[in-house]
């Protein structure tokens, strides 16, 4: 049974009809989208075995650039193909584009939503609870012995102290899986060179971006190429990278702008991401807004086509199969630091503290879908904003 699900394809239309509608209804930020995607592909539809999802989550997060848009281009690539690889993962941009471009739009020529402090109030704190209740669901996906739990401790502590993902930490612990489960100290039977293989691709990820180009919608792609290509892991561990290239370096953003443009990430739909979408509008419009959502997806779609037939040809492999577990192990710690991260800017009262108790109480005990508790939490800010009128809101 097993053998059929592997090699089991799916049509290119189904792919974009489920990940046109993740792309509309998936909240949550990546943690959460993969979560979800976990949930429906293994639980529900049967696409996919949980050794694949796995293999997905471990290798994507090993890349430059986002997670949930990586593990969608993966999945649709193992089920579509090349073409599907391409078609999957654009539908689930394009929703999220469509939303974060007319709020762009909405936002240029209001001078201002007075709405979204109110709304960010609200939704943030649920998101963590997303995250929190997606990680979970992850640890029992692929979480398996003591050896992963101790390099998720030190992945969490890393990201602590550096307050960002680093690529060294998913290479070093894929470097230990390789060691402790692979075949380098056991008898030679099925050992290759393909791990060696796996470990050299993220480091090309970094090449390009450095052209000067005149016009700035050539700067903004060449910009967003960069955060593609060289910003590991969640969408909100690109925060910083963002922060300092388009407020200290640039200056195309002052700080309030970029920490709407970051809350609008939050807030909508499908990959964090597409807050280069927003920035994008800021800067030059809509075509800004086309040019920077490219710039920043781009690097996903090549990396995960170049790395996928290399990881699907020797999937068997011992090595390749304890870099997969190590560095799964490390993605689930980087995840719980960046929510740590997230967390001190989403809960600084009582109130945000509640939503994220009682989020986390809906999530576990009624298992209440993605859409309906961020709205539920939508209006709770709302509501809660005007008479509490926190100061700490887009400060801390």
């Amino acid at each position: 049974m097993e053998a059929e699900q592997t090699n089991h394809r799916v049509p290119i239309r189904e792919l974009v009809r489920y990940y046109l509608r993740l792309g509309l209804v998936g909240f949550g930020g990546p943690v959460a989208l993969v979560g979800q995607m976990e949930r429906e592909m293994v639980g529900e539809k049967k696409w996919l075995t949980r050794e694949e999802m796995r293999e997905g989550i471990a290798v994507c997060q090993s890349l430059p650039g986002p997670l949930a848009i990586q593990v969608g281009i993966w999945i649709s690539f193992i089920r579509g193909g090349f073409w599907g690889a391409w078609a999957g993962g654009w539908a689930f941009i394009l929703p999220n584009f469509v939303i974060v471009a007319t709020l762009g739009a909405l936002y240029v020529h209001f001078g201002g939503l007075p709405w979204v402090t109110a709304i960010f109030y609200g939704v943030s704190p649920a998101v963590i609870a997303l995250i929190l209740h997606s990680c979970y669901r992850l640890t029992k996906l692929g979480m398996d012995d003591c050896l992963q739990w101790a390099l998720a401790a030190v992945a969490f502590a890393v990201t602590l102290a550096v307050r960002a993902e680093v690529a060294w930490i998913f290479l070093a612990a894929g470097a230990v899986g390789i060691l402790y489960y692979g075949s380098l100290f056991r008898p030679r039977s099925s050992a290759s060179t393909t791990s060696s293989l796996l470990l050299g691709v993220p480091l090309v990820a970094g090449v390009g971006g450095d052209v000067a180009l005149g016009t700035m919608l050539g700067k903004l792609f060449t910009f967003f190429l960069k955060a593609g290509s060289l910003t590991f892991g969640s969408g909100l561990v690109i925060v910083p990278f963002l922060e300092k290239g388009l407020v200290q370096q640039t200056g195309w953003l002052n700080e309030r702008e970029f920490l709407v443009a970051v809350a609008m990430g939050m807030m909508s739909p499908g990959p964090v991401v597409i807050t280069a979408t927003f920035v994008g509008y800021l800067v030059a419009g809509f075509w800004g807004a086309l040019v920077a959502t490219i710039g920043i997806f781009l690097p996903s779609f090549l990396l995960v086509l170049i790395v996928a037939p290399v990881l699907l040809r020797y999937r068997t492999n011992l090595n390749v199969q304890g870099f997969i577990k190590g560095a799964y192990g490390a993605a689930i710690g980087t995840i719980l630091g960046a929510c740590v991260l997230l967390g001190r800017i989403a809960v600084g009262d009582w109130l945000t503290g509640l939503v994220t108790l009682v989020s986390l109480v809906v999530l576990f005990r009624w298992k209440v879908s993605n859409p309906l508790l961020i709205a539920a939490a939508a209006v709770i800010g709302l509501i809660a904003f005007p008479l509490l009128q926190p100061t700490w809101v887009f400060v801390k």
